[in-house]
């Protein structure tokens, strides 16, 4: 579960304290061609208002049915649409996708975990809900309680990857559904490269804002669609609550814009902290965070020269690069290429 399905978890609170029935669908499990990922859902309430997606459009019809009857019986249950079943292939996956599909009816119970899983999202915690596919149980395991479970292996893996997966485990079928906070990257800087760098990584679901104090860089006609706000880091970045989730890329050469950012980053634990420039732009860049205050544990965390090797002879090549190793860090990958920089 992502923080893009908390309108979901919202609608289905909002009919169930309006005295409605209401079923929940979650794919756990797709291969091939299936549209939407493990973690995805459906809610629909006894009228047959739904909202949400677990296969585009292609079981949608299917799965409410199965939702309406799991309302009456009050017991969950798996569907499962493949190649070789008629329905699907009538659907439209008759081209290879296959996913299966948890049903199950919402309560007293789940909908107190489900607002319990809202609330950790809004003030931007992780959180796991694990379902047994089999018993229909279901419990909530926070980030700060994951170490200490009988499953902390597991969840500290599904933590790590940021995505939901089902999962055999002693004879079990337990759907792990992962609920993190959306991640953002802070771009310091408003430059060409910034220019880029905010459309791509939008386009990778990231919550992008650009910061810059030069009013005639930060404007949203050269952000569109983009959020930009003309101040100085050292100010507007305190109100923004940096933490494990937030990137930081600096892409300006001046220290009154940059230090404050890269200090502000370094200090939250931003999952990354990047900084634009050349080796003895970077040297210069320590010296100054050392005389700061900051260790050489602190200053081992900011990447700079920023971005993946990649060759980028140009902006929007950096971009791409920078974009690049942000995701890496994101998801834990080690670069193939761990020497040099694009700048």
């Amino acid at each position: 579960m992502s923080a893009a399905n908390l309108p979901l978890i919202h609608k289905a609170l909002e009919w169930r304290q309006a005295g409605r029935a209401v079923a929940m669908a979650t794919v756990v499990e797709t291969w091939g061609s299936a549209l939407d990922r493990a973690g995805s859902h459906l809610v629909t309430e006894e009228g047959g208002a739904f909202l949400g997606s677990v296969s585009g459009g292609c079981v949608e019809a299917d799965v409410i049915r199965a939702a309406l009857e799991t309302m009456q019986t009050k017991a969950p249950c798996l569907l499962e649409f493949g190649i070789a079943d008629e329905t699907a292939q009538h659907a439209g996956l008759s081209c290879g996708g296959r996913l299966n599909v948890f049903v199950e009816p919402i309560g007293a119970t789940e909908a107190a975990q489900l607002a319990l899983l809202a609330d950790e999202c809004a003030a931007r915690r992780a959180c796991v809900r694990i379902s047994d596919i089999d018993s229909g149980e279901h419990r909530l395991v926070r980030a700060s309680e994951a170490a200490n479970d009988p499953f902390a292996a597991l969840l500290a893996a599904k933590l790590r990857e940021g995505r939901s997966g089902l999962i055999q485990e002693d004879g079990r079928r337990l759907f792990f559904n992962v609920q993190m906070p959306s991640v953002r990257l802070l771009l310091i800087g408003a430059t060409h490269i910034a220019q880029t760098l905010a459309g791509a990584a939008s386009l990778a679901g990231f919550e992008v804002t650009v910061i810059d104090p030069r009013p005639s860089f930060a404007t949203p006609v050269r952000f569109p669609g983009t959020p930009v706000i003309a101040g100085w880091p050292g100010t507007v970045l305190p109100d923004l609550k940096l933490d494990g989730f937030t990137a930081v890329a600096s892409l300006s050469h001046d220290p009154r814009i940059e230090d404050p950012a890269l200090a502000a980053a370094v200090r939250a634990d931003c999952f990354y902290v990047g900084a634009l420039g050349s080796k003895i732009t970077h040297a210069k860049r320590l010296e100054r965070l050392r005389a700061a205050g900051f260790c050489e544990a602190d200053l081992a965390k900011i990447h700079a020269p920023i971005g993946l090797a990649i060759g980028a002879a140009n902006g929007p090549e950096i971009a791409i690069a920078i974009l690049a190793e942000i995701v890496a860090v994101l998801r834990q990958k080690k670069p193939r290429s761990e020497a040099g920089t694009p700048r």
